[in-house]
């Protein structure tokens, strides 16, 4: 906001490839601007931020968009196309990266099948449920096979009840190999599925560490 006021201060966070990991912290607790440096909508002004191999810290901007084509991301609004289909909102990350058709025939019906949402593959924006738009968007996430998916709030906008479905979807992703971090508020969720969990507060990391949730031995 111009006023020198350090979003995040002195944070040492080492995320390993095939982790599950919970950021957690009231609002301006730092969790956005977290964000937007992992994904390099801002330059750290100190420190480093390395992210599947890139120093963001020094990448050069004609390399950012290809460092952003190794993220999944998941946004709290969905931010599907509207007038494309499901099927075509989860390939048009495939198209826009040119992979072969071939490619994107086999990958789109799986990741599809994945979030059971196949049934729907020609279906609308307009037409979903908020969680069904939501498994969309996962889906999307996904659909480029992603080291790493980055999940702000994806159940900010979802039935409640649904929550746990969307987490459990991001779960089945991670115990395909990919990277999960995972933005959130709300503490029943992370309570019940526990794992790592890093607690934000006013920019730094005051908790880091793995917690058993209610839904470890089911």
């Amino acid at each position: 906001d111009g006023g020198g006021v350090d979003a995040l201060n002195g944070v040492n966070l080492r995320i390993e490839d095939g982790e599950f990991v919970f950021i957690v912290g009231d609002s301006g607790a730092g969790k956005s601007t977290l964000l937007k440096l992992l994904t390099r909508e801002i330059a750290p002004t100190s420190g480093r931020v390395f992210v599947n191999g890139y120093n963001l810290a020094k990448i050069k901007s004609k390399k950012i968009p290809y460092f952003r084509r190794s993220i999944g991301m998941i946004f709290q609004d969905f931010r599907l196309i509207p007038d494309l289909n499901v099927y075509d909102n989860v390939a048009f990350v495939l198209r826009v990266t040119n992979k072969p058709k071939r490619t994107i025939r086999h990958r789109v019906p799986y990741v599809l099948n994945l979030v059971k949402l196949a049934e729907r593959a020609k279906a609308y924006p307009d037409t979903l449920s908020g969680g069904e738009k939501q498994r969309v968007a996962i889906a999307r996430a996904f659909a480029s096979d992603p080291g790493l998916i980055i999940a702000d709030e994806p159940t900010a906008n979802i039935d409640p009840a649904l929550s746990y479905d969307i987490v459990k979807l991001l779960k089945e992703i991670n115990k395909c190999g990919t990277t999960v971090i995972m933005v959130t508020h709300e503490h029943s969720l992370v309570e019940y599925f526990g794992g790592r969990i890093v607690s934000l507060k006013a920019g730094e990391v005051v908790f880091d560490e793995y917690v058993e949730g209610e839904a470890q031995d089911e």
